[in-house]
């Protein structure tokens, strides 16, 4: 029997800034049975790209896709914000639905042909994961597919990611 997931997204009005209305996923990540479900999800779509490791931004994009790339025995790349990661790194900056950003992985954490399976909590405008994407291919790779718990609509955040295999639980408005 499959779990209604939307009922684990809490909404919070004007977070992190006024105007902004916030899908949080730790309703579903404090739920072992939601959270399996979801993880589950996930990890099936990766099987199904044939992905060889699984890529996710701090902190959300760690959440689900650490447990992703450990139910299909993979490995897992951490992309984090400037400063984060010890190695030599490759970057990106990147604007997001309520400002700019930059993002950096290990030079040496996706092999050139490797297939990628990219996890987030959430899509909206798509800055976070065309610069993802950016970095995965810079470094060789080849973004086998691209999962998300949320789409918010309204934000035409799929045009970033137009072209490659997306999986998406679920649908919710920005308003």
């Amino acid at each position: 029997m499959s779990i209604n997931l939307e009922e684990y997204v809490a909404t919070i009005k004007d977070f992190p800034t006024k105007g902004i209305l916030f899908r949080d996923v730790t309703p579903m990540v404090n739920d072992g049975a939601a959270y399996k479900e979801s993880v589950d999800r996930i990890a099936e779509f990766g099987r199904a790209v044939k992905a060889d490791i699984v890529a996710g931004p701090e902190s959300r994009g760690f959440i689900f896709g650490c447990p992703v790339a450990y139910a299909m025995g993979v490995g897992f790349a951490p992309v984090r914000k400037p400063g984060k990661l010890p190695r030599e790194t490759v970057s990106v900056k990147y604007d997001l639905e309520y400002g700019s950003n930059e993002l950096h992985m290990h030079k040496d954490s996706i092999k050139p042909g490797q297939r990628v399976l990219i996890v987030d909590d959430l899509l909206a405008t798509g800055g976070t994961l065309e610069a993802v994407i950016k970095l995965i291919e810079e470094l060789g790779g080849v973004v086998a597919g691209i999962a998300f718990v949320i789409e918010l609509t309204g934000l035409d955040g799929m045009k970033a990611v137009e072209g490659y295999n997306v999986f998406r639980m679920m649908t919710m408005s920005d308003k």
